[in-house]
């Protein structure tokens, strides 16, 4: 593991240093560009790209450069090289995932377009339509999908109609706004589509529908979407889409409890993910269908081994998650700080125009401060709530995963019980069989110590695990109830860890019956007299 990690950490070393180089190399060139240029327009224009570049690799260098792109654009006096401005700003801030900073800059780019018939505006109007749906802003999503829609229909462009048609379904479906309505866009994008006759465009189409009547569990109609799908699928369809299409596949046979198939498919999707981007969304996707499969066809120690990885992949992509956030809240802390700078900049101007209203605007500043300090505790105060819930909610799934690894390693010890019972029988048999009473004295001997062994190795090492895991519950439990036996604290054990009777009677080797009057007796020494308490929960409260 330490020689993986030191692979990674070299391989990761490696790449950045390429990374810093290519970027160099790109820039010194416009940065020579820069320095011999005079027009306002193409030195907002080089400053641009140089900042586009940096974005990456120097986010504080972006920004210098952004900033002189925007003063030599306002300077130029051109609106048109301002628009130009605004618009690469946008791009650069949406892919930093700033996507409110980058709305407010398309917002202003499409001020000076909307009125016009440019090109551009249909881009900006797609990158507004984009960024609404990833802040979940669905209503001025909607708006901008409407009119790129409308455009296309002026346009008779059937293929770009019918691809905004998907986009639009696609909206309601992930918002979950309204199922019927998505289907209806699915399916009017689908008529154009016949005429348009494009492969890549039918395969979504058809796939999409086959998610959305899946969610509304008509299950035959989503199979007649998905099957057409499959045929659709080709060789040279990108692994990322065939991995999407074989995990709704999947999903849509787990959601009928059609285990083998949902296997089927997931496997075929893991072997895509796997491979190519294993820590990625889309993997983890793939990784908790085949836990949820696996678990639901009661194969335990595949299940085990997918949680595992999901675990894994699922830390890892948190990780990068809250790297992402991390850099994105430091982006527009940084932008609100500056626009900030700029406001104080121009107070400060304004304060040497009107020096009668001097004593107002210091008054003004102070109440300004005093509220930025306030906003500060306050952000302090939310950002340590928020440490504690993840904190809590990290410390739920370690322990809701050692507690899986109790049940999987209880499981085992089940199969494992009933290998050596079978062995048992067998020796039993041949006892029967023997001729030599000491052949059968010896046989005897045997069949004693494997049944005196086997229950006590299983129950000492299970506890032993359990303790691990829950460190106060039998101290706190034995304070409370001190009579207790060690085949009640076993009981106890296996409730607090939401197993039913008939599980708990699989473990144990006792029958259903005996389970039930056991956790009758318990109750009794708990002295839960109220039927409707819940006995595992009861029990939690000592953990």
């Amino acid at each position: 593991m330490k020689v993986i990690k030191a692979i990674c950490v070299s391989s990761f070393f490696y790449l950045f240093v390429v990374q810093f180089a290519i970027s160099q190399t790109l820039v010194t060139p416009l940065l020579d560009s820069l320095s011999v240029v005079s027009s306002e327009s193409e030195k907002s224009r080089i400053s641009l790209k140089i900042a586009l570049e940096l974005s990456d690799k120097d986010w504080e260098r972006s920004e210098y450069y952004m900033k002189v792109a925007e003063e030599s654009a306002l300077a130029s006096d051109d609106p048109q090289v301002y628009a130009d401005y605004l618009e690469k700003a946008g791009d650069i801030f949406s892919e930093k995932q700033a996507y409110d900073i980058g709305l407010k800059f398309y917002l202003k780019a499409y001020d000076f377009y909307k009125d016009t018939n440019l090109p551009r505006k249909y881009i900006i109007e797609t990158n507004l339509a984009i960024l609404y749906a990833q802040v979940e802003g669905f209503d001025e999503a909607l708006v901008f999908f409407r009119l790129l829609y409308q455009y296309h229909k002026q346009q008779k462009d059937s293929l770009a109609l019918a691809k905004s048609l998907n986009n639009i379904g696609n909206l309601y479906f992930l918002s979950g706004v309204s199922l019927d309505s998505s289907i209806v866009y699915f399916q009017k994008a689908l008529k154009i589509e016949e005429k348009a006759n494009n492969n890549g465009l039918y395969f979504h189409l058809h796939t999409n529908l086959g998610r959305v009547f899946s969610e509304k569990e008509q299950y035959e109609k989503s199979k007649l979407y998905f099957n057409k799908a499959f045929l659709a699928l080709r060789e040279d369809h990108s692994p990322v889409t065939k991995a999407w299409f074989y995990n709704a596949f999947s999903e849509f046979y787990l959601k009928q409890n059609k285990v083998d198939s949902s296997i089927y498919y997931a496997n075929k999707s893991f072997q895509i993910t796997d491979s190519l981007a294993p820590y990625t969304l889309e993997n983890l996707k793939t990784v908790k269908l085949l836990y949820n499969a696996y678990k639901l066809n009661k194969e335990f120690e595949k299940a085990t081994v997918f949680f595992d990885s999901y675990s894994r992949i699922s830390d890892s992509v948190n990780i990068e998650e809250k790297r992402l956030n991390v850099e994105k809240i430091l982006i527009q802390e940084n932008y609100k700080s500056k626009e900030k700078i700029r406001a104080l900049n121009e107070g400060k101007r304004r304060l040497n125009i009107y020096i009668v209203g001097l004593s107002f605007l210091i008054l003004i500043l102070i109440l300004f401060i005093l509220l930025v300090r306030n906003r500060a505790k306050l952000k302090n105060i939310q950002l340590e709530k928020k440490l504690m819930l993840a904190k809590r909610k990290e410390l739920n799934a370690s322990l809701e995963t050692k507690n899986n690894e109790l049940i999987g390693k209880a499981m085992t010890e089940i199969h494992r019980t009933e290998i050596i019972d079978e062995i048992l029988q067998d020796l039993k048999n041949i006892k029967l069989k023997a001729l030599k009473k000491e052949t059968k004295q010896d046989i005897a001997g045997i069949v004693k110590r494997l049944e005196e062994n086997t229950n006590n190795s299983i129950w000492k090492e299970f506890q032993l695990r359990f303790e691990q895991v829950h460190e106060s519950f039998y101290k706190n439990l034995l304070i409370a109830h001190p009579d207790l036996t060690s085949k009640d604290k076993r009981l106890c054990a296996l409730l607090i860890l939401n197993l039913t009777s008939k599980e708990i009677s699989q473990i144990t080797g006792q029958s259903f019956k005996s389970v039930e009057n056991s956790r009758t007796r318990l109750r009794k020494k708990l002295n839960i007299t109220n039927v409707r308490t819940d006995l595992a929960i009861y029990l939690s409260s000592f953990n």
